[in-house]
């Protein structure tokens, strides 16, 4: 049985702002509040995926975007932008 798009989005939002380290709990799940639902669903399928990645490394990656995995950088760009906006 898969889940409706309404119980996907709480779900990533939950673990969103569940994470491990404080500064990625602030990134993503802001990011999660303001842009998630906007998201396609392969777009989520993206970012359900770059979740997986440790917190640490997901923090690295947002401070050094030249150095992003190609696999998860269309979703980690996603959120640095973000990120970016709200640091102005």
């Amino acid at each position: 049985m898969s889940e409706d798009r309404e119980t996907r989005l709480k779900r990533l939002r939950l673990r969103s702002w569940r994470r491990g380290i404080k500064e990625m709990d602030l990134i993503l799940g802001n990011f999660a509040d303001q842009e998630m639902a906007k998201l396609t669903d392969a777009e989520l399928d993206a970012h359900e995926s770059m979740m997986a990645e440790h917190d640490q490394d997901l923090y690295y990656w947002i401070t050094h975007p030249d150095e992003i995995p190609t696999e998860i950088a269309p979703a980690l760009h996603k959120i640095r932008s973000h990120f970016l906006q709200l640091s102005k």
